[in-house]
């Protein structure tokens, strides 16, 4: 004899309850991976801001290499 007519059960809205129950784990699930995938390997901190600074300005030509070589070794020597 079907279950469905028994009193107690939820009938057949009881399956479409479960699928969707099953649907709402599942894109759960999905959203979790993604995310987590997403964050992967985060990115180093930033070198030294000081020596960058005084790396961009050596590159753009506003300090010539003496310039630059005296005040890398001060940086170098500070830290």
């Amino acid at each position: 004899m079907p279950y469905w007519h028994t009193p107690g059960t939820m009938g057949w809205a009881g399956g479409i309850g479960m699928l969707v129950l099953m649907a709402l784990v599942l894109a759960a699930l999905v959203a979790l991976v993604v995310v987590l995938g997403r964050r992967g390997p985060q990115p180093p901190p930033p070198a030294d801001p000081a020596r960058r600074i005084l790396d961009e300005r050596f590159a753009r030509g506003e300090i010539d290499q003496e310039e630059y070589e005296r005040r890398r070794d001060a940086l170098t020597r500070t830290r």
